[in-house]
């Protein structure tokens, strides 16, 4: 009996042990601030498997109502960490990095946005790892989508390319070899703060890399840093995107994004209802029956405790709900019955609207 108990002891701290895995700590300001079981930036962290990407036809057409932000030319939406010139080279339709010039970053500043960005490293450096090909492109200045050559070129997993820098390795490694012109699509949802400065949600981040998933909807931590989390800090909605300089002349071109509109809020049903009052079950069965659409086609009505129930189409049965004692509708469908009520207020026929069509259904039998 002890050798059981000490078992069944043993196995749910095992089975609390895997919940805890998947959730982070929670830091001060009620989000986590790293994931618990591994270190950032851990070598021995699993390494996502390599796949070669399909044909990734670049430059990708930007949508007519794109904001564009490098088309080749100039930097001229771009200015450096100062607010002064750009100082990275402009040549052959693409921008490059000039070791020592410094980061770059948007004149403009954002929020939630759809990103496309292409880039390409040089050819193999003087070694490998984090010296290779190493850029990022920083969302508000502060949340990083790592920019490395990590094709067949090991180093940490949550650093390599596609990684949300110190936090997220990619799903899969689908880098291309060096030289060749790739792509980052980035879904943004920027965190929210309320007025005290309190985080109400993370940030959110989407990635195709080469049109290859590799970040699903994650939530960050915090700000992306080395070495280090850094907690979330209350800052305004927008701020500027920006292109680091790490020493290598990493290459940019076909930049450009849309600015996204607040993510739709989910609304509890009754709330999509509207207004609902509550009728009782004397007057709910004046609407019981049987309505005639066309011959051979009816609706049927009927109640089950304080609740009435349509058939409309099929054997499915929807609860509908009162507005007033001539207007229904569905709960959470944009159905809308209206009744004509004879003086006694028992319903003679109802107007059906759906999708835009209407139809009247007469009440067989009017007791």
């Amino acid at each position: 009996m002890l050798n059981q108990t000490k078992s069944f002891f043993i196995f749910v701290q095992f089975i609390l042990t895997i919940i805890m895995i998947g959730a982070p700590p929670m830091g001060s300001n009620g989000w986590a601030q790293s994931p618990s079981q591994w270190k950032i930036h851990d070598m021995n962290r699993p390494h996502p498997p390599a796949i070669t990407p399909g044909k990734n036809e670049l430059p990708a057409p930007p949508p007519a109502e794109a904001l564009i932000l490098f088309d080749g030319k100039d930097l001229s939406q771009w200015s450096d960490m100062k607010g002064g010139p750009a100082k990275w080279k402009v040549e052959n339709g693409y921008m490059e990095i000039v070791k020592g010039s410094g980061d770059i970053q948007t004149k403009t500043g954002f929020g939630d946005v759809q990103l496309h960005i292409e880039w390409a490293v040089p050819t193999p450096e003087r070694d490998k790892g984090q010296d290779q090909g190493n850029s990022g492109v920083y969302l508000m200045g502060l949340y990083e989508v790592q920019v490395l050559d990590s094709y067949q070129s090991p180093t940490y997993a949550d650093g390599q390319a596609a990684a949300i820098y110190g936090q997220y390795p990619p799903l899969v490694n689908a880098c291309l070899p060096p030289g060749e012109w790739q792509s980052y699509d980035i879904i943004f949802r920027r965190p929210r703060f309320d007025n005290n400065g309190k985080l109400l949600q993370p940030v959110r981040m989407t990635v195709l890399h080469n049109g290859i998933l590799v970040q699903d909807n994650v939530a960050l931590w915090g700000p992306t840093n080395w070495l280090e989390y850094d907690p979330y800090k209350a800052h305004p909605d927008k701020l500027p995107m920006s292109l680091q300089d790490h020493g290598s002349p990493v290459r940019f071109r076909n930049i450009w994004l849309r600015e996204l509109p607040e993510p739709v809020a989910l609304i509890p049903a009754a709330d999509l209802a509207g207004k609902v009052i509550t009728l009782s079950p004397i007057v709910l069965d004046r609407y019981v029956g049987q309505y005639e659409v066309s011959p051979g086609r009816n609706f049927n009505i009927k109640r089950e405790g304080d609740k009435l129930l349509a058939n409309f189409y099929g054997e499915r049965w929807f609860e509908i709900v009162a507005h007033s004692e001539r207007e229904f509708s569905m709960k959470r469908s944009a159905v809308d019955l209206k009744f004509d009520l004879d003086s006694d207020g028992r319903p003679k026929s109802f107007v059906f609207h759906i999708g835009g069509r209407q139809e009247v259904a007469k009440k067989v039998g009017i007791r």
